[in-house]
C-alpha cells in the first residue's frame, strides 16, 4: 500500500528556512515522478516543485524558483523540499504527491500525502 508522509513543517519568520520531508512507503520513489503541493486558506491547491523519476528533471513554479530545492535520497526513499528566504505567501499546508510527470510542468498527482502547515510570520 502506497503511504507518503510529510513532516518538517511549522512556524518560521519572514526571511528564515525549512525543510520539508516526504517518506514514502510501498513505492520506490526512483521509479515514479514526485511532486509538492501547496494550498493556502481560500485558494486552489499548485503545484510547487517536481521531480522526475529518474532524478534528472526538476520543475519549480514562478513563485519559488531560487529559493526552493526538491531533491531525494534514494537511500530513505524520502524527498526533502529546501526553502529558503520564506515569504508570508508561502504559508499554506504543503502536500507531497506521486504524479503522472515532471517533464516540462509539474503533471496531475495519483496519490497524495497528509499534508504538513507551514506559516510564515514575524
Amino acid at each position: 500500500q502506497l503511504q507518503l508522509v510529510e513532516s518538517g513543517g511549522g512556524l518560521v519568520q519572514p526571511g528564515g528556512s525549512l525543510r520539508l520531508s516526504c517518506a514514502a512507503s510501498g513505492v520506490t520513489l526512483g521509479y515514479v515522478a514526485i511532486g509538492w503541493f501547496r494550498q493556502a486558506p481560500g485558494k486552489e491547491r499548485e503545484g510547487v516543485s517536481c521531480m522526475s523519476s529518474s532524478g534528472s528533471s526538476t520543475n519549480y513554479a514562478d513563485s519559488v524558483k531560487g529559493r526552493f530545492t526538491i531533491s531525494r535520497d534514494n537511500a530513505k526513499n524520502t524527498v526533502y523540499l529546501q526553502m529558503n528566504s520564506l515569504k508570508p505567501e508561502d504559508t499554506a499546508v504543503y502536500y507531497c504527491a506521486t504524479i503522472y510527470g515532471c517533464s516540462g510542468y509539474i503533471k496531475p498527482a495519483w496519490s497524495w500525502g497528509q499534508g504538513t502547515q507551514v506559516t510564515v510570520s514575524s
